[in-house]
């Protein structure tokens, strides 16, 4: 039994190398035939890695609201014209919704409020416009999961008293104060003179936007000099760990529509944004786009599959002496078969290794130039490597057994 194994594994290591040498003997015509296998290969591996980067993206930042943090607000997730219009319609989120939550709800560890507008500051002639300003409660940060690069944040007296203090972000000290220390210079945020208090630690950019163009003040404040008709106020509810968040946002929403005296058939008129509906809505819109860039990669990878067949079909009539003399000597059937299989997914192979050349090549490429986020999951590998091979044991079947197929006088006989 040992030796039936060995001379199997010499018998397929002798096939391979006949594999390489035929490959390496037709340089051109290999990667001719290869040419559909790798822009198949390197088409579903760019698309993988970008969908699995967005995501990726979509979870670390945009749906992270902080340590087990969900959000709500007056229109929830839109996805539809005619859900937009319907949320419009909805009562805000007020001030006593806030305060109702924070003394009522026993799973939440803690609930911060906002609101925010766009505006344009000024330090001496320095102007820097469409800036958000965002009014918040003392325990925002903390909420969030921000730091604070120098300075305070703001306390409950700054809040109860409305007093004109702000946090700044990077851009604004960038912008204002590139060699000074910004902590108790004074700002004009529209028609009203903050005293800065602190500075938020840099952020980087949110979907191609800096997320450090921004100031913060004490809600009392924004209200007092901000505040609009029917404007809604966004709360941060606190879960105490992952395992809670979704009895918290049960509870939550039981509360509100308790105190809003939604009918028990009737949908809420608020919203409710868990980082898990954020996600779980990328997801299903980035799975349509790999279905189609799958749709697209088949077509590619059966195009080709028949030039590898057809390439294979004419090795076999170029090679008919060469298969004649292999069988007069001994090769049965299963060798020839084996010998132009393993071609064929050698072939194949090697198409699908450039391709995810080609694809990591161009990712790195597109990630230095432009930010985009892109993670090529290992899993994204195995796969074209294995679609690729199979594409070639597919399609070389029938080359394989017309080859085997050969009389070995006739073989012979043949012209080269």
């Amino acid at each position: 039994m040992r030796a039936d194994l060995l001379a199997k594994t010499v018998t397929l290591r002798e096939t391979l190398r006949l594999a390489l040498e035929t490959l390496r003997s037709h340089k051109l015509r290999s990667f001719l035939t290869l040419l559909g296998v790798i822009l198949a290969v390197a088409a579903l591996v760019v698309v993988m890695s970008a969908v699995e980067g967005l995501n990726r993206y979509v979870g670390e930042q945009i749906a992270n609201f902080g340590a087990n943090v969900f959000v709500v607000n007056q229109m929830g997730i839109i996805t539809s014209l005619e859900e937009f219009l319907k949320a419009q319609r909805r009562p805000p989120i007020t001030l006593e919704d806030f305060h109702w939550l924070r003394e009522n709800m026993e799973l939440a560890e803690s609930i911060a409020a906002g609101d925010d507008t766009q505006i344009e500051v000024r330090y001496g002639n320095e102007v820097l416009e469409e800036v958000a300003l965002v009014g918040v409660t003392p325990n925002f940060l903390d909420v969030r999961g921000w730091a604070l690069a120098h300075g305070r944040f703001f306390t409950e007296l700054d809040e109860q008293r409305r007093v004109p203090v702000c946090v700044v972000g990077a851009d604004i000290t960038d912008r204002f104060f590139p060699r000074l220390d910004a902590i108790g210079k004074t700002v004009r945020l529209g028609g009203l003179s903050c005293e800065i208090v602190g500075t938020l630690k840099r952020m980087g950019t949110l979907l191609g936007q800096s997320a450090d163009n921004l100031v913060l003040i004490p809600l009392g404040t924004f209200r007092k000099g901000w505040s609009r008709p029917g404007a809604s106020l966004f709360l941060l509810v606190q879960a105490p760990s992952p395992e809670l968040m979704p009895a918290a946002e049960d509870e939550a929403r039981l509360l509100l529509r308790a105190r809003r005296h939604v009918p028990y058939h009737e949908p809420d008129n608020f919203g409710i944004i868990a980082p898990n509906s954020i996600t779980s809505l990328w997801e299903r819109l980035t799975g349509t786009i790999f279905a189609t860039a799958l749709g697209l990669t088949s077509v590619f990878m059966v195009v080709g599959g028949i030039v590898i067949m057809n390439i294979m079909l004419a090795s076999v009539t170029e090679r008919t002496r060469e298969i004649g003399i292999r069988k007069a000597l001994g090769a049965r059937r299963r060798h020839i078969v084996m010998q132009f299989l393993v071609e064929s997914a050698v072939l194949a192979a090697t198409g699908g290794g450039i391709g995810l050349a080609l694809a990591a090549g161009f990712g790195a490429l597109v990630q230095m130039a432009v930010g985009f986020p892109m993670y090529t999951p290992p899993g994204a590998v195995a796969i074209a490597l294995l679609l690729s091979t199979s594409v070639g044991l597919f399609f070389g079947i029938y080359p394989a057994l017309r080859a085997a197929r050969l009389e070995p006088v006739e073989a012979m006989r043949a012209e080269t």
